[in-house]
């Protein structure tokens, strides 16, 4: 097979969850376990950091991976969905698996994985452990897909565990409380590893502590170990954060280039995270790494889709945040945003609690909803009618390019154009604009 034989396999006998939703979910760690000691356990030879979290794991993912980079260290990085380009999701030293390995390790393979009956993501996470052992990768930073305790990157053993935040998500999976969520996202605790935890909250603390004791582990809060005292704008692309290390009183300046409020939160998870890392395991990461490993983790890591702004005349910005928990910072953002009008072309997969989003979107926003060339994608008319109960101002488009062409014969250049919603409408908007980093 060649690379988009492959992929065609890939997608239509191993359907995946970015496309079909639960029904493409296959809970439990036997299978992944099993075929990857098919592989000789590739995912044993380096070290590796645990990444969950309802938000922000993704932003926190390539930062990290971007200051291990800087450090001198060979660095895996593993996240999901994919934008554009389905080989998003594995990386090495920032640079895209090669189409090439793809079809190798599938044709080598294929049996095994049919045998099995692999999910997609099952197959995936198994490709990038054999890819990052083939590149002889010292540390690889692995996201998780969903949740954590089934979740197929769970078979790995880390040097630290990180979870960014609970909210409410795939409630049909996970649960239907934070709480319950929270147990689930609490199932990549492993023996003595310690757990830092981004974002405490009452509703979650005592859940991750108890399941921390069970396995005689140390729970670590992130915003005990770094506090942030400011915030500002360096440039078009770029955010400055004034740090605190609590323990020490050590002031860190630090530039990011990735924008969004959200970000606030996610510097502190990463700044605990950096600095258990650097004291407390075999790794090693100078203040010089840390700095430029964050000033640079968008573009080194090519991480698309956070607040990322595409054009100045009319302002328009695309945004991955796809919850209530996460919509609410970005609405807030909106909401502020200095334009005479604004345009937001948004969709929202079938599974997404629009009872949750609607209310917190800006009410003097014009809508144009679509929706996005995936199954998982919930019909623009469906959202509509639950748009017009929150008193929303709108109307649809049958594609995002088609939205987003209606928004700009509407925007004059004092006005601003939002794209988001839904990741996979932010992969449309992406793709047909051919906007790669």
């Amino acid at each position: 097979m060649n690379y988009s034989q492959t992929l065609e396999f890939l997608f239509t006998s191993m359907p995946s969850f970015q496309q079909v939703g639960s029904d493409a979910y296959k809970p439990g760690l036997e299978r992944i376990a099993e075929f990857c000691r098919h592989l000789g356990n590739p995912q044993r030879n380096y070290y590796t950091i645990h990444v969950a979290g309802t938000n922000g794991k993704g932003s926190v993912a390539h930062m990290l991976a971007s200051i291990l980079e800087q450090a001198g260290y060979r660095t895996g990085l593993y996240t999901s969905p994919h934008l554009v380009d389905f080989r998003e999701r594995i990386s090495v030293d920032n640079e895209i698996i090669p189409k090439q390995k793809i079809v190798n390790f599938v044709d080598k393979h294929q049996a095994k994985m049919q045998e099995l009956d692999l999910s997609f993501f099952e197959m995936t996470t198994a490709l990038a452990f054999d890819y990052f052992a083939q590149c002889d990768v010292e540390v690889a930073v692995i996201e998780t897909g969903l949740g954590g305790r089934l979740d197929a990157t769970n078979i790995i053993t880390p040097i630290l565990s990180i979870v960014t935040n609970v909210g409410m998500e795939h409630t049909a999976l996970l649960g239907d409380t934070i709480g319950k969520i929270a147990a689930e996202k609490a199932g990549i605790v492993k023996k003595s590893i310690p757990l830092l935890l981004g974002e405490s909250d009452e509703r979650y603390n005592a859940v991750f502590e108890a399941a921390a004791e069970r396995v005689h582990s140390r729970i670590v809060y992130a915003e005990e170990r770094f506090r942030c005292d400011g915030v500002g704008c360096t440039g078009a692309q770029t955010q400055r954060f004034d740090m605190r290390r609590l323990r020490d009183d050590s002031p860190y300046e630090l530039e990011i280039d990735l924008l969004g409020d959200y970000q606030r939160h996610n510097i502190v998870t990463v700044c605990a995270a950096a600095d258990l890392l650097h004291e407390e395991t075999p790794l090693t990461i100078s203040r010089r790494a840390f700095r430029e490993g964050l000033a640079y983790a968008a573009r080194h890591t090519h991480l698309c889709g956070r607040w990322q702004i595409v054009s100045r005349e009319p302002f328009t910005v695309c945004d991955t945040g796809h919850n209530a928990h996460g919509l609410k910072y970005v609405a807030a953002q909106l909401a502020a945003l200095p334009c005479k009008e604004l345009y937001c072309i948004m969709g929202f997969a079938k599974d997404k609690d629009l009872t949750a989003v609607m209310p917190l979107l800006p009410s003097r926003a014009h809508y144009i909803f679509t929706r996005a060339s995936v199954d998982r994608a919930r019909a623009a008319e469906d959202i509509v009618a639950e748009a017009e109960k929150a008193g929303l101002q709108c109307r649809t488009a049958p594609s995002v390019a088609e939205a987003v062409a209606l928004a700009r014969s509407l925007a004059a250049a004092d006005d601003a154009i939002f794209v988001g919603g839904s990741t996979f409408v932010v992969a449309d908007f992406l793709a047909s604009e051919k906007i790669v980093k």
